[in-house]
């Protein structure tokens, strides 16, 4: 199912602790990690879009939490890098503080799976229990079970 989010995790796609501390560098950061990744089938053309889509509108969903993406041709099936700043970036005008990333890639295809991933990841979000697990996971693999738990709370 398209709207499970731990399909989609890879512990080296997570990064807990990115260096940057600008919203444009935590991006790249962070999106660099699905560089090479199989169903990226161009990271450049990927990474513009996703810059360009995030100058559109804010990306943030409040609660220090960021959904930066891009519906685009260079992806063949979602794809998604995750990445955790401890000590929080600015992130659009209104001084929306962010700690966690999720940086998504999606087929202009699929709309639908779109929908089910962000509707998905939404649920998963709005807990603060739940985020404050995902802010304190110390490995890449405890975020994938926090993310995993959360997921079977909510019956996803």
């Amino acid at each position: 199912m398209p709207g499970r989010i731990t399909s989609l995790l890879d512990p080296s796609r997570i990064a807990l602790h990115v260096q940057s501390t600008r919203r444009t560098g935590a991006l790249n950061e962070i999106a660099k990690q699905l560089d090479g990744h199989p169903d990226v089938a161009n990271f450049a053309g990927f990474y513009d879009e996703l810059l360009a889509r995030d100058r559109l509108d804010t990306t943030c969903l409040g609660n220090a939490v960021a959904l930066p993406h891009a519906r685009t041709e260079h992806v063949r099936k979602i794809v998604l890098a995750v990445g955790r700043a401890d000590s929080g970036i600015p992130f659009d005008a209104n001084g929306e503080i962010v700690r966690l990333f999720f940086v998504l890639g999606t087929p202009k295809t699929k709309p639908g799976d779109y929908l089910a991933v962000v509707s998905a990841l939404c649920k998963i979000l709005k807990d603060p229990a739940d985020r404050a697990t995902f802010l304190t996971a110390q490995t890449p693999e405890a975020f994938i079970a926090a993310i995993a738990a959360a997921e079977a709370k909510l019956g996803l």
